[in-house]
Parts: structure tokens; sequence; C-alpha cells
């Protein structure tokens, strides 16, 4: 297991920007493939964003163009850098790591380790 926290969460208007971090445990952090998801209130656990273990990067229509995924392997992190935030962002987003290459990148049943998550409010 990996041990996962993220941060950078908070409140920002519409057309705002914020950015996530997510920090992992261990010393094998260039070995994992993250990502990034989203669930709102009564809603389902959405998938966000991707970076495999290559750099490769996968993302949601919806934030495609708004948000990017990159990853620092010197400081064990993932970040997502949200832009042009809408209010249908307000959500509670959450790191994970992807157990293996196989699978799909969008299904939070192909993820283990969860972070805690951290809540992000765009609101005017």
């Amino acid at each position: 297991q990996v041990q996962l926290v993220e941060s950078g969460g908070g409140l920002v208007q519409p057309g705002g920007s914020l950015r996530l971090s997510c920090a992992a445990s261990g010393r094998t952090f260039n070995t994992l493939n993250m990502g990034w998801f989203r669930q709102a209130p009564g809603k389902e656990r959405d998938f966000v964003a991707a970076v495999s273990r290559n750099d490769f990067t996968y993302y949601a229509d919806s934030v495609k163009g708004r948000f990017t995924i990159s990853r620092d392997n010197v400081k064990n992190t993932v970040y997502l850098q949200m832009s042009n935030l809408k209010s249908e962002d307000t959500a509670v987003y959450y790191c994970a790591r992807k157990k293996d290459a196989i699978g799909s990148w969008r299904s939070p049943v192909w993820y283990d380790s969860w972070g805690q998550g951290t809540q992000v409010t765009v609101s005017s």
C-alpha cells in the first residue's frame, strides 16, 4: 500500500484557478500510475485525469483543456492544475494509485490506495 495525502483545495470564484497536490509515501513513486477523481454530493465518484509511470496523460472530456495533471518523481507528488473553474467542478477531489497497467484508466475500480480527499468549491 502507498499512503496518499491531498492538499490545495479551497474556495475559488468561477474562472479562477487552483493547484491540487497529492504527496505519496514510499520510494517507488516513479513506478506508480496515478489518477485524480472527484465526487460531488449525491453523485458517483468520477474520473478527472490520470498520468502513467511513463508520463502519458488521460483526461475526462469535461476538464480537457482546463486541467493539467503532472508528476514530480523527486518530490513523490502528483499535481492537478485547474484553470477556468466552473461551478460544476465543485466536489471533493481524490487522488489514487492505479493497481497496474491493465484495466480502464477512467474507472475507480482499477485504483486502490486512495487519499482522504480535498474540497474544491467554485462559487461567487
